[in-house]
């Protein structure tokens, strides 16, 4: 199947790409927002081409994942094609409700010819979808290998712009816990957040490539992830398939990602940094937790049942 698609999300994209179709990715001079191509950071297959809006106006593909609401007018524009009428299409809802939390109207709501996926039941639950069909399909990591060593006496922390998204990435639990305990922080936007925490500043990490990133991580003794208000970050899910053990909030779909023996997640950031320094203070049982944390998400959130997953909806909106 040929399936066009923006690169909006970078680790999710990933992972989809990495099934057994073709994808076509718009690309624009500035690779910005809306012409990204493939990633920079992340390795990709061949199948994952970058097309120009001129050479899509010509290719054939079978159908359009979507992913922001004005991609279905960059698609008329680019192609002539409305999604829904003219191709088959999807719409995956990547977030979280930014309004009112169970009162935000879908974008896509008043559609019936477009499906909206939701990355995690919690999100479909969340939404006032209306009249649109819906479906999740739950997220699905590669395997970077068990790399965990726990060497570092530290806390990992992966977050991009963290002070834009302060309180909805936690960024102000993470600057708080960094005041008690080592804490380094990986993503985009770090200069920011040294200016605006400079006791964190020694252990700040830019947007490091993937392969280096999962390095990096899994040397330290365990993974935070302070988010308030996502879908279901995916560098936990890498961080637990690294073979760390976890600590995070307990909001959203994390209850369902982390097992009690894979971490703690929970509300109280005391009890977070309690665990913390019973982890830096017993090596082994943080690797315990790290095996359980690899197991489970090996078993959950694998890129076959992801593929599987996938593979059931287009070729229900193909037919």
């Amino acid at each position: 199947m040929r399936i066009l698609i923006w690169h909006v999300h970078g680790s999710w994209t990933t992972s989809f790409v990495h099934g057994p179709h073709d994808y076509l990715l718009p690309v624009l001079p500035d690779r910005g927002p809306d012409g990204r191509g493939r990633a920079q950071t992340w390795d990709w297959p061949a199948a994952a081409r970058e097309l120009t809006p001129e050479q899509l106006a010509g290719e054939a593909f079978d159908a359009v994942v979507l992913q922001r609401p004005h991609e279905a007018g960059l698609l008329e524009r680019w192609t002539g094609r409305r999604p829904g009428r003219d191709v088959p299409a999807v719409y995956v809802e990547h977030d979280t409700p930014r309004g009112p939390a169970a009162a935000t109207r879908h974008p896509m709501a008043e559609r019936t010819d477009v499906p909206v996926v939701h990355v995690t039941h919690f999100n479909r639950m969340m939404w006032d979808n209306g009249e649109a069909p819906t479906e999740v399909v739950e997220h699905g990591v590669l395997d970077p290998g068990h790399l965990y060593t726990g060497e570092r006496d530290s806390l990992a922390v992966v977050v991009n712009e963290p002070v834009r998204r302060s309180r909805i990435a936690g960024t102000d639990l993470v600057v708080d816990l960094g005041r008690q305990l080592p804490v380094e922080v990986y993503g985009m936007g770090m200069a920011e957040l040294a200016a605006a925490a400079p006791h964190l500043a020694g252990g700040l990490h830019e947007n490091y490539p993937q392969h280096r990133l999962h390095a990096a991580l899994g040397a330290h003794r365990a993974y935070f992830h302070p988010y308030r208000w996502t879908s279901l970050g995916l560098a936990l899910l890498e961080a637990m398939t690294l073979g760390m053990p976890v600590l995070g909030l307990a909001t959203t779909e994390a209850p369902r990602a982390v097992p009690p023996e894979a971490g703690l997640l929970s509300n109280d950031p005391r009890a977070l940094a309690a665990q913390a320094r019973a982890w830096l203070a017993d090596p082994a049982a943080a690797a315990a937790a790290g095996s359980a944390a690899r197991e489970h998400a090996l078993a959950h959130y694998g890129t076959d049942r992801f593929h599987a997953d996938w593979d059931r909806i287009l070729e229900k909106v193909t037919a």
